[in-house]
């Protein structure tokens, strides 16, 4: 049972590439320009764009020190 919910919880902490686009306010395409050249923290779950939200906030706190 606890597997379970670990399983679920960790599922509502990946966004999908249009859920990150709205977040970010930039377009997909530009997104997954990003994601394809390696800017943005992302992991391919069969065939389809995730995005970790724990990593999305590290990586925005890193952008803003640059």
């Amino acid at each position: 049972m606890i597997k379970n919910k670990v399983y679920i919880h960790n599922m509502e902490e990946l966004l999908t590439l249009k859920e990150l686009s709205r977040y970010l306010k930039i377009s997909k395409p530009t997104l997954y320009k990003m994601v394809e050249k390696g800017k943005i923290p992302a992991l391919k779950i069969a065939n389809q764009w995730r995005f970790k939200k724990e990593d999305i906030s590290t990586w925005i706190e890193k952008q803003r020190r640059n």
